[in-house]
């Protein structure tokens, strides 16, 4: 279990001896847990990192274990720092990318090329897609992904991978209980390809082997149109938020486990977030991807367990507990 917050299966183990077993060294500790004694100083050194020991009062060069009540809620309180800063910085990313895209969108240069039409982004996305020699990134958001989309994607897609290009593949936690978007995410799984979800996911995105990406010219209607880029600044700031969204989100098959401090999941945290903000509840679950009446259904839930007679008063609790 530990090993989820970031310990080695080995430190985890050192540290349980040390909770379980106060007063043994370092010779004990590593017959205990089938280590040598310098294993047992190395996992030392990452729980102090951690700052899951500290210097015994009672045992003059020895360490004790810090309680976990204590230790580890101090380490996840710290990993909820850094997700909320990588979220703070992902919306910073996101807004600077659609200026910058904005901007591009009202050029007309070598580097970049409006294509109008669902027919011009299909033929402009096989182009890209055979051109692939070694990466394929996209972002594809929203509840469901149409079928005749994803099976005109499939031929492309199997020739890229058969040529040894790697597919990463970024969908919203929403469509995980969709069943055509779930059929065509595991196939790519089966052939060696990486598919992960998050609870809100940036604007949809194409990027092929760093140098090129094609990005909706409206991202509320996304097939009216897009933009072709090539212009290395403005791909490198996609890459990044690419990049910064991939690392927060979980992947497919994997459980996206409930806060065990609020007991939110990742869905719920980023509704409240986004309520927050001033957003309608429509508004909302489009940036969530679901509905209106699961958005209320989500925010019944949430007012339940904080005891809230209306959303205002939940907003005004979920604040006093640290969920906002």
């Amino acid at each position: 279990m530990l090993e989820t917050l970031g310990l080695t299966a080995t430190a985890a183990a050192v540290y349980q001896s040390m909770l379980d077993h106060p007063s043994l060294g370092v010779d004990q500790l590593a017959a205990a847990c089938g280590l040598t004694p310098v294993q047992v100083h190395d996992c030392l050194d990452e729980l102090a990192e951690l700052m899951l020991v500290r210097a015994s009062s009672e045992h003059r060069g020895q360490l004790r274990a810090v309680s976990p009540d204590i230790g580890l809620a101090d380490m996840l309180t710290r990993q909820e720092a850094e997700l909320a800063a990588r979220q703070a910085q992902l919306a910073a990313s996101r807004a600077a990318v659609s200026r910058m895209v904005a901007d591009r969108a009202q050029q007309r240069s070598t580097h970049g090329e409006r294509l109008l039409g669902m027919d011009a982004i299909q033929g402009r996305l096989e182009q890209m897609g055979h051109a692939a020699r070694s990466e394929v990134l996209g972002v594809h958001p929203g509840a469901a992904q149409r079928p005749e989309d994803l099976a005109a994607g499939r031929p492309a897609n199997a020739a890229a991978i058969a040529r040894g290009v790697v597919i990463k593949s970024l969908y919203q936690d929403v469509t995980r209980n969709d069943p055509h978007t779930t059929v065509y995410a595991h196939w790519l799984i089966s052939l060696g390809s990486e598919v992960r979800t998050a609870p809100v996911t940036p604007q949809r995105l194409v990027i092929v082997d760093r140098t090129q990406a094609l990005v909706p010219i409206d991202p509320a209607d996304t097939r009216q149109g897009a933009l072709h880029v090539t212009e290395r600044g403005i791909v490198t700031a996609l890459l990044d938020l690419f990049e910064q969204a991939w690392s927060a989100a979980v992947p497919l098959g994997a459980t996206r486990p409930e806060d065990p401090e609020t007991g939110l999941t990742g869905t719920e945290r980023e509704l409240l977030r986004l309520l927050g903000t001033g957003l309608t509840d429509d508004a909302a679950g489009q940036r969530l991807g679901i509905s209106s009446r699961t958005v209320s259904r989500y925010m019944s839930s949430i007012m339940e367990r904080l005891g809230s007679a209306s959303r205002f008063e939940a907003g005004i609790r979920a604040a006093q507990k640290g969920w906002l």
